[in-house]
């Protein structure tokens, strides 16, 4: 077999990817992994910036610890609009309706299109706000507010690439977004040394010792880099091209879902079925997001070394939790087929398959994670006090990993049955009654140990919860593709 026909085995339809019928394992597996490596891309472009911040200074470091959490209140609209048109796509796939499911992913981008222009804009004229609201320290906070003003600008391409991955994934592609992500980060990592440190002072040159180099292409552009507003450039420059060549996938339609011109027009009618599917999911998203700036809050009554742990601590978090949310998304889509197909209990043995299984990789993650903490925390800072209390962090932390698995697993085959209220009850519940007051009143009575433990406490809640409600739900199997208003008949372009 040839190179390219090794490559296009991995689009083709097979049993591997029906996920409809057969064993549950191998197409749980088959359409996670590939999650697993698009979300260690996405972790990449933080870990990246997180890195290359902390070469650059403490300060740096600490603003981009209060960055992304409001970066995540930005996203947090797209993440409701993504899961609705993830949701649509695959129920609509599964019901063997194709040209409704092209339709909802079309709606999907242009709606996600008119939502981040104007939200964009709103970040970008209340970002110093927020940062002051949220406390931020006078040596840090314009930092984060300059981050957030290039990030608000270029939101347009964050959201569109988001749709992008989703739409796929509610096709059952998940291999097509892995190799988008690829290139765009790649971008990235190549962009953020220079964006960041310009030709001056730049520790690419000196680890190879090209010190001439550095000199000579600072004198002919007398460019001496961003800082922090450069890790930002990188990010959107990156998005961008990512987003442009998703749509040139989608609209050529021979790499999983199609959307097409004629159907992009907004029709208010569907955006009510996509406003019922993604509204919950949305104030899922905002409320964590809020939650993560509320913790913020907290964490800035502390010394900055401990607000630079946080920022490092919660960037190794994102990377250990990669397979919790990609096998969450897996189910999110298996659960959403199977309901489409008419088969509810098939989707629940999947999300039970996908509990049982995360919770093993994670506990085995979180023992990895507890033996190396100080190791792990001192490739990111350069400050030996940051790099002990982050490994504290993680410490705490790591034996919960395994019911954060739990957690997700549920959560995703709610989604994908359509319940996305369920998922934000107790994905915001497991939030706002266990971790935000654990961590104000353990970070009162043992310090930065207190704010650590409900980190913790807060994922061994949200497992028994998310199982407890999942035993005594029951599905009706009713399609959301089946219900509501349907789609105007799609014609060729």
């Amino acid at each position: 077999m040839s190179l390219r026909e090794r490559l296009d085995s991995l689009f083709v339809s097979s049993e591997d990817l029906d996920l409809t019928s057969g064993e549950i394992g191998k197409p749980l597996l088959y359409l996670s992994l590939p999650i697993v490596v698009t979300n260690l891309f996405q972790t990449a472009y933080n870990l990246v910036d997180t890195f290359w911040l902390g070469q650059y200074s403490t300060d740096a470091l600490a603003a981009i610890s209060f960055a992304f959490p409001m970066v995540f209140l930005l996203i947090s609209f797209a993440i409701g609009l993504s899961v609705a048109g993830s949701v649509l796509v695959a129920q609509n796939v599964g019901a063997d309706k194709f040209r409704e499911a092209e339709y909802a992913a079309s709606q999907t981008v242009a709606f996600s299109v008119l939502i981040s222009i104007p939200l964009g804009a709103l970040g970008l004229f209340v970002v110093d706000d927020l940062v002051a609201l949220l406390g931020a320290d006078p040596a840090y906070a314009p930092l984060a507010a300059s981050y957030m003003e290039v990030f608000s600008v270029g939101l347009v391409f964050v959201f569109g690439f988001a749709m992008f991955i989703a739409l796929m994934r509610g096709y059952g592609d998940t291999i097509t977004p892995m190799l988008v992500m690829f290139g765009s980060v790649v971008l990235n990592i190549a962009l953020d040394p220079f964006l960041i440190f310009g030709f001056t002072d730049n520790p690419i040159f000196a680890w190879l010792a090209l010190e001439g180099l550095e000199s000579s292409l600072y004198g002919a552009t007398g460019f001496a880099g961003s800082g922090i507003e450069g890790a930002a450039i990188a990010t959107i420059v990156s998005r961008a091209l990512a987003f442009a060549v998703g749509l040139w996938i989608m609209f050529r339609g021979n790499r999983g879902v199609r959307i097409r011109p004629s159907q992009m027009v907004p029709d208010l009618g569907y955006a009510k079925k996509l406003l019922g599917i993604g509204l919950p999911a949305s104030v899922e998203g905002t409320g964590r997001a809020i939650s993560i700036n509320l913790l913020l809050v907290i964490v800035a009554t502390f010394p900055t070394t401990v607000v630079a742990a946080y920022g490092i601590g919660t960037r190794i978090f994102s990377v250990m939790f990669l397979p919790a949310i990609a096998f969450s998304q897996g189910v999110e889509t298996m659960t959403g087929q199977n309901i489409g197909a008419g088969k509810p209990d098939r989707a629940a043995r999947t999300n039970h398959y996908g509990a049982k299984f995360l919770f093993a990789v994670l506990t085995a993650a979180g023992a990895v994670t507890f033996l190396a903490a100080r190791p792990i925390s001192a490739i990111f800072t350069t400050d030996p006090a940051v790099a002990a209390e982050s490994a504290t962090f993680l410490r705490v932390v790591a034996f919960s990993f395994g019911f954060m698995g739990i957690l997700r697993a549920y959560t995703g085959g709610f989604r994908g049955a359509g319940e996305t209220t369920v998922a934000a009850v107790i994905a915001i519940g497991t939030l706002a009654i266990f971790r935000l007051p654990v961590a104000f009143g353990g970070s009162v009575a043992l310090g930065s140990i207190g704010l650590w433990a409900s980190f913790a406490i807060s994922n061994v809640a949200g497992a028994a919860i998310a199982f407890l409600w999942f035993r005594r739900d029951t599905w009706r199997g009713e399609s959301l593709a089946d219900a509501g208003r349907s789609p105007p008949a799609p014609g060729d372009d």
